[in-house]
């Protein structure tokens, strides 16, 4: 796996690798806006998890998670905050996360 300074390089490094699709945290799924993908919990898993703290600002702490669905060969990305300023998700959801620090 490779190591990436910040967010940015990041999502550009995943994006290299074929994670195009930009995913985002809607409480129990992913969803992609722009081709209308939605994946449960049991349709993808986390291959690559890229975790940012802010040296100053708690604000400033980011994970970015490189997903592929179990079918259809979709690749894509969705980062979020963590800590007190992740966005709400649904159980199930925090377990597939979690299992993946």
């Amino acid at each position: 796996m490779d190591s990436f300074d910040t967010v940015v390089e990041a999502l550009d490094g995943l994006k290299e690798k074929g994670y195009t699709i930009n995913f985002n945290l809607a409480f129990d799924k992913l969803i992609c806006s722009e081709n209308k993908t939605i994946l449960n919990p049991d349709e993808f898993e986390i291959t690559e998890v890229h975790r940012f703290e802010g040296d100053t600002n708690p604000g400033d702490e980011d994970v970015v998670y490189a997903v592929e669905s179990k079918t259809g060969n979709l690749k894509g990305v969705f980062s979020g905050a963590f800590g007190m300023y992740a966005d709400s998700a649904s159980t199930e959801m925090l377990r597939k996360l979690s299992m993946h620090k």
